[in-house]
């Protein structure tokens, strides 16, 4: 059986997050694991030819990283008290910039990760249609096991049950 000691949770701050996150900090609760919350801003460049942007690219990529991580560093710290109640040994959040698919894969391969666990869904629209699925791709490649939460189905009172 694989020794869980790294848990690295992608997070996008859409209405699933928390779901999610409580859902990743209960099993690094579980197995006394490290849990490292990541968010990954997209490549603008490869939408360059879609739109002219105001500022450059690489201004607005800087800004996005910065806003991003905030946005990580005050999550962590508004559920402090919640991760430490569930076991969380130790959380971490990085905030890192390319592809997104390919950014938690390689997130994970780098922080030598035994598990990946990350929603099925994210923000929908115009953005689902741009990026493709992301869940899908990372569980193709990624290093080690992904364990997938579809947040519209964590209810299980209206499933039928067994006999």
């Amino acid at each position: 059986m694989i020794d869980i000691k790294r848990i690295v949770t992608p997070i996008d701050f859409s209405d699933n997050t928390e779901t999610i996150v409580n859902t990743a900090a209960c099993i690094a609760g579980k197995f006394s694991a490290y849990l490292d919350l990541i968010f990954v801003v997209e490549k603008f460049e490869d939408y360059a030819t879609l739109f002219t942007p105001r500022s450059s690219l690489p201004e607005m990529r800087d800004e996005l990283l910065n806003a991003a991580k905030e946005r990580m560093n005050t999550f962590i710290e508004t559920h402090r008290k919640e991760f430490n109640a569930l076991g969380v040994s130790s959380i971490n959040g990085q905030v890192i910039s390319g592809d997104i698919a390919e950014g938690i894969v390689n997130y994970a391969a780098w922080a030598n990760a035994q598990l990946i666990i990350m929603g099925t869904h994210g923000y929908k629209g115009l953005n689902r249609l741009l990026l493709g699925s992301v869940a899908e791709t990372v569980v193709k490649t990624a290093c080690c096991p992904v364990m997938t939460i579809n947040p519209y189905r964590m209810e299980c009172e209206n499933n039928p049950k067994y006999p």
